[in-house]
């Protein structure tokens, strides 16, 4: 009704203007304060500038008026304005006054106080606001100046489990270049700068013709790695170290160029982790857009990827403000209101540095994941993708050409491969043996026979067989497992049957999503959650038809085997005190479990064993090899294999309990799974018993 009185009043003015009939609108000081105060919450400044009498507007402009109230309400983020008339109060015929009280939200909290407004009667009886910056603020004249005050909160560190550095603050060098001190030749200079800073000559003059530089200022033009000092003093420094030397000479003996340090967000382990950690970056518009009110600015960081946008509420903290009036000297008049910063959430991590960093060392060359777990408690101790890019370089600032090389390379630096679904081969027989021991669909004492190198069902299948690399007397369990036969398999998901396994696999959690705190593409059996056919079903047994597994997910379902058929949830936040928390209760029985250990265990320290490559006498290791054949089609003879090796220690009082899991693409004509084995191998060599 307010804003109605108000706007007919508007009206009444503008028909006077054009000569029309005279028409008398009494509208009262508070109907005007309530317009006034409804126009302020939709920051329509133009039409509170309506409502001024005619005194006010000669003192201020229209445009002043929208640019002050606009500069002032808008840099303090004013919303949820709530007023509430307190006194009216007539002090002669012409004049009058309004008590109100007015409280809003702003940056640094809650803004609250009791003003006073003044109201001037016209010649029609109708009352305007007398305005001046008062209205604003009590204690705000025309001279002063309402400042705001930002305090950045200092984003929270991700550490290791021994408190290691994964990602936190580190230094840089900005270099830059104060334009009064540039050479006559800065044509050359320009070039040679450009070619130092692999920056084009036209982004280097853009930075030069901002309207904010003049001869004096320090243009920031690219922030490069620090120059390690104490490195140089080595008696072999690193490659590294000299060329970030004679880069920052050469740079030096440009006219005008000044190179200082400067604070960053820092990855120590580089591209040993950054699929991990992921990294951060300067917000854009369109972050803006979709975090409204959540304290982002135009200079804020935002957790881009991997753990730092995972947690990229509680690392980044908030922003303290002050908001203070200040006159025309900057000297503070009084505080506003001010909320203190609050820094961001150190995250400790289960992972271990030294081991991340040995297996990512490993399979560099490779196109590969690892995940290594505590099979006893669930706590994730290594996350690896190979290979990788350099967080790093997201924060120095990343050329063209890096990024279109990153973005062309076949080997896919950018892929977080522990993230995806892989075939497992042979890796997942272990699975299927505890599926069929538990149903009871299998015998572990029964002797299949011997079958040769290949099998088919019967002639129903066609031309179509398993095959297999090793032929052993006693076609058990046992043996099958630590031969790796596929016959023998093929035979046990047959036997399991089709509605069983699937039962089976969906209670492991197949087509689920993994309880973790890193979203990971789901495991499948099969492409619509349904066995085709017999053939399909009988390749499921040895890891191949349409099976393809998270590697994390197989790591977790390889716990069972240390935890009488239980499986356990994995976990990325460290405790001191860590306590296993059980994903899937009596998974595996507990007679299928240990079977299957036993026969794993067989595996690794038998010479016939697949996987006696890393047998120890001094340490208990079990495991399984893996080989997968990535076909076209069933007749396709160049499609290329993925390798597996899962491997675990048996003996939970062991001084490092460790469960791996690694997968290398392309390892067809490089020894398949016995590649993958020798490049673990010198990992568990390190641990100790």
């Amino acid at each position: 009704m307010a804003v109605a009185l108000a706007l007919l009043a508007i009206i009444y003015a503008f028909l006077k203007d054009s000569k029309a009939p005279e028409e008398i609108i009494v509208t009262t000081p508070k109907d005007v304060l309530s317009a006034y105060v409804s126009l302020l919450k939709e920051q329509n400044f133009k039409k509170m500038y309506s409502l001024l009498d005619n005194d006010s507007r000669s003192r201020i402009s229209e445009d002043a008026f929208i640019l002050r109230n606009q500069k002032i309400y808008e840099g303090i983020e004013a919303k949820n304005f709530h007023s509430e008339i307190t006194d009216t109060s007539i002090t002669s015929e012409d004049l009058s006054t309004v008590t109100y009280s007015q409280k809003f939200d702003s940056l640094a909290g809650e803004i609250q106080f009791t003003n006073t407004a003044t109201f001037t009667k016209n010649e029609e009886g109708n009352y305007a606001l007398s305005w001046d910056d008062s209205i604003i603020f009590p204690q705000l004249t025309s001279d002063d100046k309402v400042k705001v005050i930002r305090k950045e909160a200092k984003r929270g560190r991700l550490l290791d489990r021994i408190g290691n550095l994964l990602a936190g603050e580190g230094a840089a060098s900005s270099v830059g270049l104060v334009p009064g001190k540039l050479s006559e030749d800065w044509e050359k200079d320009r070039k040679q700068l450009s070619r130092l800073l692999n920056m084009s000559p036209e982004s280097i003059e853009k930075k030069l013709q901002a309207k904010w530089v003049n001869n004096d200022s320090f243009v920031p033009l690219k922030t490069i790695e620090k120059l390690d000092e104490s490195e140089l003093l080595r008696s072999n420094p690193s490659e590294k170290a000299m060329e970030l030397k004679e880069q920052r000479n050469s740079l030096l003996q440009i006219p005008g160029i000044m190179i200082t340090d400067i604070a960053v967000r820092s990855y120590p382990l580089e591209e040993k982790a950054s699929h991990l950690t992921g990294y951060v970056q300067n917000v854009t518009a369109e972050d803006l857009k979709d975090h409204p009110g959540e304290g982002y600015y135009s200079n804020s960081l935002i957790g881009r990827t991997g753990l730092e946008a995972l947690y990229e509420k509680e690392l980044r903290g908030s922003t303290g403000y002050e908001l203070h009036i200040t006159d025309f000297q900057g000297a503070v008049k009084c505080t506003l209101a001010s909320v203190a910063k609050k820094d961001g959430e150190d995250i400790r991590l289960t992972i271990d540095s030294e081991l991340q960093s040995k297996l990512y060392d490993s399979f560099r060359e490779d196109r590969s994941c690892s995940v290594a777990l505590n099979p006893y408690t669930g706590e994730v101790l290594a996350l690896v993708s190979t290979p990788s890019y350099n967080s790093n370089n997201f924060i120095l600032g990343m050329s063209a050409d890096q990024w279109e090389s990153l973005n062309q390379s076949e080997s896919q630096p950018l892929y977080n491969r522990f993230r995806q679904t892989w075939c497992p081969g042979s890796s997942f027989k272990p699975v299927i043996a505890a599926i069929g021991l538990t149903s009871g669909a299998l015998d572990p004492e029964e002797d299949y026979g011997q079958e040769g190198l290949k099998w088919r069902k019967d002639a129903s299948w066609g031309n179509y067989y398993v095959t297999t690399l090793h032929t052993y007397d006693r076609v058990t369990l046992e043996n099958a497992l630590i031969h790796s036969d596929n016959i023998y398999f093929a035979k046990a998901a047959l036997k399991i049957g089709k509605d069983k396994l699937a039962e089976n696999l969906s209670h492991l959690g197949f087509s689920e999503n993994l309880p973790f705190e890193i979203s990971l593409s789901s495991s499948q059996y099969a492409r619509d959650g349904i066995f085709q056919s017999e053939i399909q079903l009988a390749d499921t047994g040895y890891g191949q038809g349409e099976v393809l597994v998270n590697p994390l997910h197989l790591a977790c379902l390889y716990t069972a085997f240390c935890n009488k058929g239980d499986v356990i949830s994995p976990t990325l936040l460290y405790q001191v005190e860590a306590a296993p928390r059980i994903w899937l209760k009596n998974a595996f029985s507990e007679a299928a479990s240990e079977i299957v250990r036993n026969a794993l265990l067989k595996t690794v320290n038998t010479p016939a064993g697949t996987g006696y490559t890393v047998h120890r006498k001094d340490l208990s290791l079990a495991g399984k090899t893996g080989t997968a054949e990535i076909k076209l089609s069933k007749t396709d003879n160049k499609g290329t294999e993925l390798g597996w090796f899962a491997v675990f220690t048996t003996d939970k009082d062991t001084s490092e309990p460790i469960l791996l899991v690694t997968m290398v693409e392309d390892v067809k004509q490089r020894g398949g799974s016995s590649y993958v084995m020798k490049g673990l191998k010198p990992v568990l060599e390190q641990l100790t018993p």
